[in-house]
């Protein structure tokens, strides 16, 4: 997924003099941008879409085998942060990460100090567990402490999915979040201000399997920098929808 399309069109919208007023809600005369009152809940359809990736997180039961090393073929629950012991290794942070990601780090940190050659498989332990976590993530970047994919079980908002990242860095611009969303054959950026939020001045944003959230200053985020300075996002949310896809 890339979103240059979208800086493009923002560029061009901003050099043709619009940025001096906000857009209107509604259709823009002559722009790929409109302003939307709230960014739209992805379709059926959308979710479908996902990239089919399993991840691990909190309670999930899996079934580690080290080939050859009987001591080392268990079965293993995570805890309620997505993380395990596994012998000679220590803890495993395993949130976020698919299978693969963590049958490579077991082995690298077996490998010549306790066994030669591992051959470390690393598998859900059984298929209505991968149901369970639902195959499908949200992506959390910029100025977190961990960036990454991170599973989306049950509801979780943009409060919650910053805090699945490790929460902010110690001196995260905390009025730029920038949510992107595609719904159908459209695409939508939202911008939001976690401290109006914190303090109530509107409600917190679920986020949905496949959003991609940026906190903080980045190169995605100064896209917006003129539009922001007519429409802070401090009192309510910034929804644009371009039909740039």
């Amino acid at each position: 997924m890339t979103y240059f399309r979208l800086f493009f069109a923002l560029g061009a919208l901003l050099i043709a003099g619009c940025a001096k007023d906000p857009p209107p809600v509604g259709s823009t005369p002559g722009s790929p941008i409109t302003v939307l009152p709230s960014l739209p809940a992805p379709e059926a359809a959308d979710v479908v879409r996902s990239t089919r990736t399993s991840f691990i997180g909190p309670f999930t039961e899996l079934r580690v085998e080290v080939f050859g090393v009987p001591d080392m073929q268990r079965d293993i629950m995570t805890d309620g942060e997505g993380n395990f012991s596994f012998p000679l290794v220590g803890t495993v942070a395993a949130a976020g990460k698919t299978t693969d990601n963590i049958a490579g780090e077991i082995r690298g940190k077996l490998a010549g100090r306790y066994v030669r050659d591992p051959k470390v498989t690393v598998n859900f332990k059984s298929p209505s567990n991968v149901l369970a976590m639902q195959s499908m993530s949200v992506t959390v970047d910029g100025q977190v402490n961990k960036a990454g994919s991170y599973p989306v079980v049950g509801r979780v908002t943009l409060m919650r999915a910053v805090a699945l990242a490790g929460g902010v860095t110690e001196f995260a611009k905390l009025q730029d979040v920038v949510v992107f969303r595609d719904v159908g054959n459209k695409q939508y950026v939202a911008i939001y201000n976690l401290e109006g939020i914190r303090r109530g001045n509107y409600a917190d944003p679920e986020i949905f399997p496949n959003d991609i959230v940026i906190v903080g200053d980045s190169p995605q985020r100064r896209a917006f920098d003129k539009i922001l300075q007519a429409t802070p996002a401090f009192l309510s949310p910034l929804v644009l929808l371009t039909r740039e896809l």
